[in-house]
């Protein structure tokens, strides 16, 4: 790292950890209309590198961005999603876990933190995390340490996850640009870029429906579940777009968008298809 880049901070960048297989997650990422790619990160865990334009742009903070993300992509999912974000003043990460408030912790940049211990006790709960052992480590990532900053409380935080498998790929350090990180998972050859929706014949022949645990639950397969999980997200997205619009924070609002225009499709995709 360069002494300007040491003075100012890390650029910024997220990671989306997702707990399911590269397989499952790659059609309800197609939904956040973001360039990303897409690779294992240990055992049954997958993290999506997005580009990062929102926040490149000016259009939103990261931590904004990437929470509005985890959130969507929770919801519209069987699965939690684990956000991790910095930039050059803060670093910090975000749960979402279906329709449950998502739960979060931040430092400074230089490590000092700035969340509340409750926070990190209920994400420990809802990660399956050992109460005891587990928290201890937990424990000393909210209490100050001076020769700790906010890029190496990530990495430990990453290293308390390990036992429920988490095991993100060493060149997707957390803390490094992310255009950089972007380039560096695209080039390892268990990974994939995610598409824009639409791409039905494309899509299936990349990972079929039937062979995915969340197959059920597309909007295209017309079925109880799917029409279940569209109104979850329609009863979900409305009051996450007007929090957003409100708010002026486009992250929550896009998340919100989202999740709508998603339950719109699988209900249109229910009442408009052929009936046996």
């Amino acid at each position: 790292m360069s002494t300007e880049a040491a003075r100012t901070g890390p650029a910024p960048g997220a990671l989306l950890l997702c707990r399911a297989a590269p397989g499952c997650v790659a059609p309800v990422a197609d939904l956040l209309r973001e360039p990303m790619q897409l690779t294992p990160a240990g055992d049954a865990w997958s993290v999506l590198v997005p580009e990062g334009r929102p926040w490149r742009d000016g259009a939103e903070p990261v931590d904004r961005v990437a929470t509005g993300w985890a959130t969507a992509l929770a919801v519209g999912a069987p699965w939690p999603v684990l956000a991790l974000w910095w930039d050059t003043d803060h670093a910090g990460f975000t749960l979402a876990s279906g329709f449950r408030r998502p739960v979060g912790f931040v430092w400074l940049a230089s490590g000092v933190p700035v969340g509340e211990d409750e926070a990190m006790r209920t994400f420990a709960a809802r990660m399956g995390l050992d109460p005891v052992l587990d928290g201890q480590d937990l424990d000393r990532l909210t209490a100050p340490d001076p020769a700790a900053d906010a890029r190496s409380r990530l990495r430990g935080l990453l290293a308390v996850l390990a036992p429920v498998g988490v095991s993100l790929p060493a060149e997707l350090a957390p803390g490094e640009p992310a255009g950089r990180l972007r380039e560096a998972a695209a080039r390892r050859p268990d990974s994939l870029p995610v598409e824009w929706p639409g791409r039905r014949e494309a899509g299936a022949e990349r990972d079929p429906v039937g062979r995915t645990p969340l197959g059920p639950w597309m909007p295209w397969t017309g079925g109880p579940r799917a029409r279940a999980l569209a109104l979850a997200q329609l009863a979900a997205g409305l009051p996450l777009l007007v929090w957003g619009l409100r708010r002026r924070g486009s992250g929550w609002a896009t998340a919100g968008a989202l999740l709508l225009a998603h339950g719109a499709l699988g209900l249109t995709y229910d009442l408009t298809r052929p009936r046996d």
